[in-house]
């Protein structure tokens, strides 16, 4: 699996280390570089190539909204997450023109990150997909309305779980006959073990799969789960 090469923009290396922390929890995020300030912002861009760029406001030498004219011009297709305590229209209304993915205010609860990074995969991991691109598949890229037959049927998953990402879980297990575990899901949809884990208990849960305890070689155990 290619890595999401991440990179660090934050001029507090505590909270640089959180964000670090954080982002190492998701296996197919690599962080590749941190930076205390603009300078070295760019530094790395230029070096270290990365997809996704989480941006600070305040550095001390330059404001991270200041930089996001030179990346869009010389960075055209990274990510960019604007993790900042500035809560200001202005700079608001920039981040929009420049195509920032999302803008998250501090201090910013744990929850909330683990959404938006999940969020942010599934859309990349659709990005990547030979799906055909039709109205849904757009709409599903730009979070847009959608049919009301297909609200329903979201808006009555429990929370944490997408239907983008479990449609993805529901054609790995139809392919398998011998049933897979969490790390094996994990790896074919491009996500966490631990959000793998979260669909498959959930299909269990609605009766759409099974799991049995296997033992290994070694004797260790292990989840599997099948289709039903």
């Amino acid at each position: 699996m290619t890595k999401i090469r991440a990179a660090i923009a934050e001029d507090d290396f505590r909270v640089a280390d959180i964000h670090e922390k954080f982002l190492d929890r998701f296996e197919e995020i690599e962080v590749v570089g941190k930076a205390l300030n603009a300078e070295q912002t760019i530094e790395i861009l230029e070096q270290k190539k990365p997809n996704l760029l989480l941006l600070d406001v305040y550095m001390p030498d330059q404001l991270g909204s200041d930089l996001l004219p030179i990346i869009r011009q010389k960075y055209k297709h990274i990510d960019i997450i604007m993790i900042t305590a500035a809560a200001d229209k202005e700079i608001l209304e920039k981040a929009l023109r420049y195509g920032v993915e999302y803008y998250l205010i501090k201090p910013v609860k744990i929850e909330h990150f683990q959404q938006i990074i999940e969020e942010y995969l599934n859309k990349y991991h659709l990005m990547q997909t030979d799906q055909e691109i039709n109205q849904e598949f757009i709409d599903r890229i730009f979070k847009k309305s959608t049919p009301p037959s297909a609200v329903n049927k979201e808006t009555s998953l429990p929370k944490g779980v997408d239907d983008i990402t479990l449609s993805k879980v529901r054609i790995v297990l139809e392919k398998s006959s011998i049933g897979l575990s969490a790390e094996q899901v994990s790896r074919q949809i491009g996500a966490s073990r631990t959000t793998a884990r979260r669909y498959l208990e959930y299909l269990i849960s609605v009766q759409e799969c099974k799991a049995e305890v296997v033992y290994g070689v070694v004797g260790r155990p292990e989840r599997r789960y099948y289709k039903i």
